[in-house]
C-alpha cells in the first residue's frame, strides 16, 4: 500500500523518540491509515503525488462518511503530522495538508434548568449538617453562577454579608466581585454556625466536609446528583448546568449581556453571546405560546391529527 513503509518508520519515530503511549500511537496508525487507504483508491502510487485537492476530497469523504467534525480534525491533524515528518526527512518538498481544515463543528447550546426546576432543586430541607452545608453550597452556586473550582475555592473571608458580594477567583488567577441573593446569604449565616463546630485548625475554606477540610470537586458533584435525584429533578444536574441556568435566567430578566459577562468571568464577550442563543429559544417558545397566530395554527395542527 502506498506509503506503509513511511508511516511504520513513523510510528517507529514516535515510539522510540518521542516517546508517546501505544494508545496515541495507535491513534496515529489509525488516523494516518485511512489517508493510505484513500490513497490506494485514488490510484496515488506515492505519497509525492498527493495534491491540496486530495487531501480536500480525503476530509470531505470522511464527513459523508459520517465522521464528526472533532474527530475529521483530529484525523487532519496526524495527517498533518505525517506529512510534515516526511518534508523534515526529505522525503516529500511540501506538506500540502497544512492549509485543509476541517468542517466547523456545531456550537452545541449548554443544558440549563428553567427557574421553577432551580427552586424545586434548592427546596432542599436543611435538617442535618450536611443537608445545610449543602443548601448554602448550591444556593451560593446558583446565585452568582460560579464555576466549580470557583465555589471550592471560596473561603469565608470573601464573602461581605453587609455588602451583599463575593469574592471569587476564576481562570487565570483572575479574581471578581459578583453579588449574592439574599437567600444565598441566609442559607450561608446558617451554615457558618454549623462549620464552626466542625472546622479543623486554621481551615479557610467556606465549604467544608466532616472532616473540617476543604471539599473536593468530585464531593461537590456527588452532593449535587444526590440532591437532583431526592429533589425529583427531570433531568441529570451536573455542576456547570447551574452556572449555566443562572446566565440565561439574568439574561431573560435584564437583557444586559455585559453584565452578565462580568459576572461570569468571561474575558470576551463572544463567549457570553451563546446565552444568546438561549434565550432567543426562550423567546420563541412564549412567542408560540402567547401569539395569536401562533396559538391558532397549533389548535389547527392538533384538529387535523
Amino acid at each position: 500500500m502506498t506509503g506503509a513503509k513511511e508511516l511504520d518508520r513513523f510510528l517507529a519515530e514516535l515510539t522510540t523518540e518521542r516517546r508517546l503511549s501505544p494508545h496515541t500511537v495507535s491513534a496515529y496508525r489509525r488516523d494516518v491509515g485511512t489517508l493510505l487507504e484513500f490513497c490506494a483508491r485514488e490510484d496515488i502510487e506515492s505519497l509525492d503525488q498527493l495534491a491540496v485537492h486530495h487531501v480536500r476530497r480525503f476530509a470531505a469523504e470522511s464527513h459523508f462518511r459520517g465522521l464528526s467534525p472533532r474527530s475529521i480534525a483530529r484525523r487532519l491533524s496526524a495527517v498533518r503530522t505525517f506529512l510534515a515528518a516526511l518534508v523534515e526527512q526529505g522525503r516529500l518538498t511540501a506538506n500540502v495538508a497544512v492549509h485543509v481544515q476541517a468542517p466547523k463543528p456545531s456550537r452545541r447550546l449548554p443544558a440549563t434548568l428553567d427557574a421553577d426546576q432551580v427552586a424545586s432543586l434548592l427546596e432542599i430541607k436543611a435538617d442535618d449538617d450536611l443537608a445545610i452545608r449543602d443548601r448554602a453550597m448550591l444556593e451560593l452556586f446558583y446565585s452568582c453562577g460560579l464555576r466549580l473550582a470557583e465555589l471550592i475555592g471560596v473561603n469565608v473571608a470573601d464573602v461581605d454579608a453587609a455588602d451583599r458580594t463575593v469574592r471569587v477567583t476564576g481562570k487565570g488567577a483572575k479574581s471578581r466581585v459578583v453579588p449574592v441573593g439574599r437567600l444565598a446569604l441566609e442559607a450561608i449565616s446558617r451554615w457558618l454556625r454549623v462549620r464552626a463546630t466542625l472546622v479543623k485548625g486554621d481551615e479557610q475554606a467556606m465549604f467544608i466536609s466532616r472532616r473540617g477540610k476543604r471539599l473536593a470537586p468530585r464531593t461537590v458533584q456527588a452532593r449535587l446528583n444526590h440532591w437532583a435525584r431526592v429533589q425529583g429533578s427531570p433531568t441529570r444536574v451536573h455542576p456547570h448546568m447551574l452556572r449555566h441556568s443562572f446566565a440565561t435566567h439574568i439574561l431573560e430578566s435584564s437583557g444586559d449581556l455585559r453584565a452578565v459577562q462580568e459576572m461570569l468571568g468571561h474575558s470576551s464577550l463572544s463567549t457570553t453571546q451563546i446565552y444568546t442563543h438561549l434565550d432567543f429559544q426562550h423567546l420563541a417558545h412564549s412567542y408560540d405560546e402567547a401569539h395569536p397566530r401562533a396559538r391558532r395554527s397549533r389548535r389547527r395542527r392538533q384538529k387535523t391529527k
